[in-house]
C-alpha cells in the first residue's frame, strides 16, 4: 500500500472519529462524563460508620454576637473533612450561623466536586418567657417557635442536598431545663407538622424529622416523663435522638463513677481507665433504657445519640475539687471508646463538639461548657486526636491562621499532670 493511500485512510478514520466527536458534543452537550451528583438520604447516613458525625459551633468570641464568617466556616469544614466527619449537627436557625454554614458547605462542594459534608439542621424551640426576667410557662410555647420552624423548613428547601434531618427542639422537654422547657405536645405539633410538609411534597420526602433531647425525655428514665403525648412523638418522628452525659453523672448520680473498694489498691492510672469503662457501660445502659420503653410501646424505630461528650477543663463540679472527671486523658479514652461501642453497633453518635466555644459560660473562662471541644478555640487539638495530628491529616489547615498542632506540645508526662483520680466513696461523701 502506497503512503498516498496510507494517509487517505487515515484522513478519512479521523473524519469518521471527528464525526462521531461532533456527534457526541451535539447530543451530550460534552464529551467529558457529567459527575452525577451523589444522592444520599438520612437513611443511607445514620447507623453507617463511614459518615462520622458532630456538634458543632463555629463561634470564636465570648458572645455569639460575634458571627464566624463564610471563610472561618470554610476552614472549620476543611479541618472536620479531613478527620473524616461527613455529618454536622447545628441548634437553631435564630442567627446566622447556621444559613452561613449552608451557604459554606455549599461553596466548598462547588470549589470541590468530592467534598462531601451534610447536616441535622436543629429548630430551636423555648416556652412562653423563656429566658426573660418573667416567670417561664412551661405549659404555653413561646410565639417565636413558629418563625423558627418556617426558616429552618426554608433552609431544607434551599440546601436539599446537604440538610437531611431536621431536629425540634435541643433538650426542650426535660425538666431541667427550668428556663424554657415545653411539654412534649409542643413538640410533637412541629413534627407532625413538618410530617405533613412532606406528604404534601413541601419538604423532600427523604428528610428526617426527629427531636434531640436527654434519654430521660425518652422515657428512658423517671416515669413522670410516661404520657399520651411522648409515646404520640416516639410513633411521629423519623428516628429518635437521645443525649447521654456520664460525665455530667459523675457529679448528679456517681455512684458508677467512685472507685469501688475491689480497685482501692490498684494504680492511679488503672482506676482511671477501669472508671471511664464503666462510663461507658452507664451510656449503653440509658441506651438501652430507651430502647426497651420505645419496644414497650409496639414501636421499632432507630435510635441514635444526638449528643454526648467529655470536657477537657473545669473549675466547678467536674474538677479537681468536684468529680476529679475532667482531663484531656479522660476525654481521649471517652471519646475513643464512644465512638468504638456507636460505630460496632451501627448507631450514628453527634459527638459533642467539635471546637471549644467560650460564649457558653462567658463569665467563667475554666467553666467545663467552655471545653467540650476535640480542638481549642486557636486550633490546637487535644489528647484525643493527636494521632491525627501524627498522621498529618491536618497538614496545611488553619484556624484563626494557626496550623493544627497538639495541646500540652504533644508531651504525654505534661499532660498527665493535670490528670486526676476518681474519688472513693468516702470523699464523695465530704465534699458534698
Amino acid at each position: 500500500m502506497t503512503r498516498i493511500s496510507l494517509h487517505i485512510i487515515y484522513f478519512c478514520f479521523g473524519l469518521v472519529l471527528f464525526s462521531c466527536n461532533d456527534s457526541d458534543k451535539k447530543n451530550k452537550g460534552n464529551i467529558l462524563p457529567v459527575k452525577k451528583e451523589k444522592n444520599v438520604t438520612a437513611k443511607d447516613i445514620l447507623g453507617n460508620p463511614e459518615y462520622l458525625a458532630i456538634s458543632y459551633g463555629g463561634y470564636r468570641e465570648v458572645t455569639r454576637d460575634s458571627q464566624p464568617t463564610i471563610q472561618q466556616l470554610k476552614n472549620d469544614m476543611k479541618i472536620l473533612s479531613a478527620m473524616g466527619i461527613k455529618v454536622l449537627r447545628t441548634y437553631n436557625v435564630q442567627l446566622d450561623h447556621a444559613p452561613n454554614l449552608l451557604r459554606a458547605i455549599s461553596e466548598l462542594k462547588a470549589e470541590e466536586s468530592e467534598f462531601e459534608m451534610y447536616v441535622m439542621l436543629g429548630a430551636w424551640i423555648d416556652c412562653l418567657n423563656a429566658w426573660t426576667d418573667q416567670a417561664p410557662n412551661h405549659d404555653v410555647e413561646s410565639p417565636k417557635n413558629a418563625g423558627e420552624i418556617e426558616r429552618a423548613v426554608a433552609l431544607a428547601n434551599k440546601y436539599p442536598d446537604i440538610v437531611k434531618v431536621l431536629a425540634v427542639g435541643n433538650e426542650a422537654m426535660v425538666k431541667w431545663a427550668t428556663s424554657y422547657y415545653v411539654q412534649p405536645n409542643v413538640i410533637l405539633k412541629w413534627v407532625n407538622h413538618l410530617q405533613d410538609l412532606k406528604r404534601n411534597g413541601k419538604l423532600s420526602k427523604d428528610l428526617w424529622i426527629t427531636s434531640s433531647d436527654d434519654f430521660a425525655s425518652w422515657g428512658g428514665g423517671d416515669t413522670l416523663y410516661h404520657n399520651e403525648d411522648l409515646e404520640q412523638l416516639i410513633k411521629a418522628v423519623d428516628y429518635i435522638s437521645m443525649h447521654t452525659y456520664p460525665y455530667h453523672n459523675t457529679h448528679y448520680n456517681p455512684e458508677f463513677w467512685v472507685v469501688p473498694e475491689n480497685e482501692t489498691d490498684l494504680p492511679g492510672i488503672e482506676k482511671i481507665n477501669a472508671a471511664m469503662k464503666r462510663a461507658i457501660n452507664f451510656s449503653k445502659k440509658q441506651y438501652d433504657s430507651v430502647s426497651n420503653y420505645v419496644k414497650s410501646l409496639g414501636v421499632n424505630k432507630p435510635i441514635h445519640i444526638g449528643e454526648t461528650g467529655w470536657a477537657s477543663v473545669s473549675n466547678g463540679h467536674y474538677g479537681p475539687n468536684g468529680s476529679k472527671a475532667t482531663d484531656e486523658y479522660k476525654q481521649g479514652l471517652y471519646y475513643k471508646q464512644i465512638r468504638e461501642w456507636t460505630n460496632n453497633s451501627n448507631i450514628s453518635c453527634f459527638y459533642f463538639e467539635a471546637f471549644n466555644e467560650k460564649w457558653k459560660d462567658a463569665h467563667n473562662p475554666k467553666g467545663s461548657e467552655n471545653h467540650f471541644g476535640l480542638f481549642t478555640v486557636d486550633g490546637q487539638a487535644k489528647y484525643p486526636i493527636w494521632d491525627l495530628v501524627d498522621k498529618g491529616v491536618f497538614d496545611g489547615l488553619t484556624r484563626n491562621g494557626n496550623a493544627i498542632s497538639k495541646t500540652y506540645n504533644g508531651e504525654y508526662k505534661s499532660l498527665m499532670v493535670d490528670v486526676f483520680v476518681p474519688p472513693t466513696a468516702e470523699e464523695i461523701m465530704f465534699q458534698r
